[in-house]
């Protein structure tokens, strides 16, 4: 790895020398800075930064970088994505369009059901190299750190595929990535009438041979009205945790599910849509170290209603900012434009994004410790803006390429 020197940044933001883990309530409008900086990179891990009249070079550096006028910012982590996935769905829209709900297409056999199928009838080689190029994808829109989701498989055979691509993608590339396990993503059309069957056959027959293999290292359903009950999410849960893996649960983005609570009970990493959060749920949070994780994105392309991210924020609660990458309901991995959609439609101010959509987003997936800020010792990822006149004009501008250089483990990509 090479050696890596950035200077003259005119601000670099996301300074973390406390040791934070995440954001939460009024802190997240607190994103720490400094004016005329420096940032040093050695072997892929930041060991140094501060003002440019502190720097005294004190080892060699393999390429030097000038970021006069420009900003340095932390690069983005995306903390729920389903970006393993084969095909695509765009004529579902045309349903959509004509007033179809997401429930009602999911019934007729689209959906997750849809690219259930189409993941069966592609090899796992296919599904490595149309997830790969998505994940060069995100790479290029600066984001280092993702977890991907399986649940397109449903059956032991094509979930294992699944997170076995996963696997592969991990070694194919830079970013950090980690798994997570949710055959708990919708129910068969063999198990229409026999959910509870269903259940069954995850936590007896595939859940043992993901963690024989050891291909997760979360798992999640898809606790909401029309997929899986409180009841059977407590079950796959429980059953999970005996193999030490902790859950991220799909929560309240068609009701109040009780998804929240549910994740709350279990110690969830994170709930993520929240479509539909109320006092309840907010005191629940409150009470726990799981993070409320908003997708922008999903409730753009459905017309859901959005998340109350601002009512909590206010009451203290912390928030996370992802994509939530799929076919079907957000099909974009660009963390820029969520971070510009969670302020133009749910009232964040952009430091508040920032911070929700890196150290908050890297909690979510138990990385904060090294990933999601300017540390000492954390991974050498940031981004090299365009010169811009203020850093809400990063997120105020959404349609706008701004990112002028991205560094992934310090590495120019």
């Amino acid at each position: 790895m090479s050696n890596l020197l950035i200077r003259n940044i005119k601000i670099l933001w996301g300074v973390n020398r406390n040791g934070f883990l995440k954001k939460s309530g009024v802190e997240m409008s607190d994103l720490e800075s400094i004016d005329d900086a420096f940032l040093c990179i050695e072997n892929g891990k930041i060991i140094e930064f501060g003002k440019m009249s502190d720097f005294s070079q004190t080892s060699d550096f393999d390429e030097i970088i000038d970021a006069s006028d420009k900003m340095v910012i932390p690069s983005f982590v995306d903390s729920h994505t389903h970006l393993v996935y084969a095909g695509s769905r765009e004529i579902e829209y045309i349903d959509k369009i004509k007033g179809l709900t997401y429930e009602e297409i999911a019934k007729r056999g689209g959906g997750i059901l849809n690219s259930a199928k189409l993941l069966h009838e592609t090899s796992e080689d296919e599904l490595f190299e149309q997830s790969l190029h998505r994940i060069r994808e995100i790479e290029k829109q600066g984001t280092c750190a993702v977890e991907i989701k399986s649940g397109y498989g449903l059956y032991p055979k094509d979930e294992l595929k699944m997170l076995r691509v996963i696997q592969r993608l991990k070694t194919a590339t830079r970013l950090t990535i980690k798994s997570t396990f949710l055959a708990a993503h919708a129910v068969p059309a063999e198990f229409k009438t026999r959910q509870s069957e269903y259940v069954d056959f995850v936590v007896n027959e595939t859940l043992p041979q993901v963690c024989e293999e050891n291909l997760a290292d979360f798992v999640d359903v898809f606790c909401d009205k029309g997929f899986f009950t409180i009841a059977e999410t407590n079950r796959i849960l429980e059953a999970a945790a005996a193999h030490g893996l902790r859950p991220k649960i799909h929560a309240n983005e068609l009701d109040f599910s009780g998804g929240v609570q549910v994740g709350v009970k279990h110690h969830a990493l994170s709930v993520d849509h929240l479509e539909y959060v109320g006092d309840a749920e907010i005191s629940a949070l409150l009470n726990s170290k799981t993070m409320p994780t908003i997708l922008p994105g999903a409730a753009l392309f459905l017309n859901l209603p959005h998340a109350p991210a601002r009512k909590m924020i206010d009451a203290g609660l912390p928030i996370a900012v992802a994509s939530d990458f799929n076919p079907g309901s957000s099909p974009s991995g660009n963390m820029k434009l969520m971070l510009s959609l969670a302020m133009i439609n749910h009232r964040m101010t952009v430091r508040e994004c920032l911070n929700a959509g890196t150290i908050n987003t890297a909690y979510a997936m138990n990385i904060s410790d090294f990933c999601g800020s300017i540390k000492i010792g954390n991974d050498a990822d940031c981004l090299i803006l365009k010169e811009i006149p203020s850093l809400e004009f990063f997120l105020y501008a959404y349609g706008s390429d701004l990112i002028e250089t991205v560094v992934l483990k310090g590495q120019i990509v």
